[in-house]
């Protein structure tokens, strides 16, 4: 029987482990700590009082994933819970815009800008899954969806800064696309920002932006039980060091290009060994979790009933915050992105209690933390909110790091996408095998699609690793 070991219990890491061990190979995971999830984890905190997620919280694609779909995560004990709206946008005066789970609604909202908006969001609020499809695959060296990812392309390859004045009116349809396309972590002038503001919108109108029912921890639980079904079997509290430690017929290593460079030190070939030594990270998030003894009081009540909400003010505040981000500077009034868990799963918290989870957009390798920051951006849309903080639990990016070394200067998605990282994420055309003996593969977010709980790195490199077996 053909062998494999997966170095990482992230969700890429599950996936491929779970895809691997169906196929009949006899799998084994190994995590280095004592529990699985990566940065998809959560844990008891302020006291044993709630429930949060030390990593990612809402899941835009994990709902519409192919991996997660096929194998089934529902069947194994994983729920999907939705807040009334999957996002808000609070904006300058005290009214917000909204993101509701219906086009038509969103868009009759931002008033005269209705059409503009159901037109350059139809390709991915008409076929979420083939949207999800089509961005979360290699796009070298042919895309899996090539027409539905030319509609989306053909206006998501422009800058958004660019691309939200030309197309909307109002400052509130601009400000709502600019803070969708800011899950890029890119300045919004550079082009193809606009595909994620277009895809991100696009799916949460339609499927939603879920959070797991019971923390992000039960994604990657699910995963678990799905390929320990299948035959794998998961070692926890495993520190693999040196790639030579392995001897199975394939590795899998869940982990970015720094690890991989320690785990196989001279082992690798020397264009590759280059290439991964220039692999460039992006901007960091320094990040925030509160305990609050009530909802957040925002200016506008329909934003306590969000699930996600994007705090940054209009387009032209955020593109200056990542310009500065990008540029190494620590803006005043940084792009924030907020999560308010127990609008949608209350038993996270005690009763009457509730939990924010929110990070900031911060330069890479920042040496700061970000809390004040972010509690400022809060207030100044939710007038009282600081009265309302029980608990505070910072973490920095440099904590960030130190909990998980794939989120490397607090950098999270595996590294930038900027430039020709996101097609030649880390190599052209065969991205997930490492150069090593022809065992050796790469299944972590540093590979197509990137990041994000959606266990496609791991889907895809497994079935690239059965394909070279056959």
């Amino acid at each position: 029987m053909t062998t494999a070991t997966i170095v990482g219990a992230g969700p890429n890491g599950l996936t491929a482990a779970a895809v691997l061990a169906r196929a009949g190979l006899d799998v084994t995971v190994l995590e280095r700590l004592d529990h699985v999830g990566g940065a998809s984890a959560s844990a008891p905190a302020f006291g044993d009082q709630a429930l949060i997620d030390l990593g990612a919280a809402a899941h835009p694609f994990g709902v519409t994933s192919a991996a997660f779909r096929a194998l089934d995560l529902e069947q194994h004990g994983l729920e999907w819970v939705h807040a009334d709206y999957p996002m808000a946008h609070p904006l300058p005066g005290g009214r917000a815009a909204i993101l509701h789970r219906d086009a038509e609604q969103t868009a009759r909202e931002l008033g005269v800008d209705r059409y503009a908006w159901l037109r350059l969001h139809a390709p991915a609020t008409e076929d979420p899954y083939a949207t999800a499809e089509s961005i979360l695959s290699p796009i070298l060296p042919w895309p899996t969806r090539p027409l539905h990812l030319a509609r989306i392309g053909v206006r998501g390859a422009w800058p958004t800064s660019m691309l939200a004045p030309a197309v909307f009116r109002s400052g509130a349809a601009q400000a709502l696309f600019a803070g969708n396309a800011t899950h890029a972590t890119l300045p919004l002038g550079m082009p193809l920002t606009s595909a994620f503001g277009i895809a991100f919108g696009g799916v949460g109108h339609s499927a939603g932006w879920p959070f797991a029912k019971g923390g992000s921890q039960a994604v990657p639980d699910a995963l678990r039980r799905v390929a320990e079904a299948a035959g794998a079997r998961v070692e926890t509290g495993v520190d693999v060091t040196d790639l030579r430690e392995i001897t199975t017929d394939l590795v899998l290593l869940d982990v970015t290009p720094r690890q991989l460079l320690r785990l196989a030190g001279d082992r690798l070939e020397r264009l590759y060994a280059q290439r991964m030594l220039r692999w460039r990270y992006g901007p960091a998030v320094s990040k925030l979790d509160l305990l609050l003894d009530g909802p957040v009081p925002w200016a506008d009540e329909r934003v306590a009933r969000a699930g996600s909400v994007h705090v940054g003010g209009t387009l032209r505040e955020i593109a200056a915050a990542e310009h500065d981000v990008a540029a190494g500077r620590m803006p005043q009034r940084p792009f924030v992105l907020l999560t308010q868990p127990t609008v949608a799963d209350p038993e996270r918290a005690p009763a009457g209690k509730h939990i924010v989870w929110a990070y900031a957009h911060v330069p890479h390798g920042w040496p700061g933390d970000a809390s004040a920051h972010i509690e400022a951006q809060i207030e100044r849309y939710a007038p009282g909110f600081a009265e309302r903080v029980l608990e505070r639990r910072p973490s920095p990016p440099a904590a960030l790091e130190l909990w998980n070394p794939n989120l490397v200067g607090g950098a999270i998605g595996g590294g930038s996408i900027g430039g020709t990282q996101q097609l030649l994420r880390p190599r052209p055309l065969r991205p997930y095998r490492v150069p090593i003996d022809g065992r050796v593969f790469l299944c972590s977010s540093s590979t197509p699609p990137g990041g994000g709980v959606h266990g496609m790195a791991g889907w895809h490199a497994a079935h690239a690793a059965l394909r070279d077996l056959r």
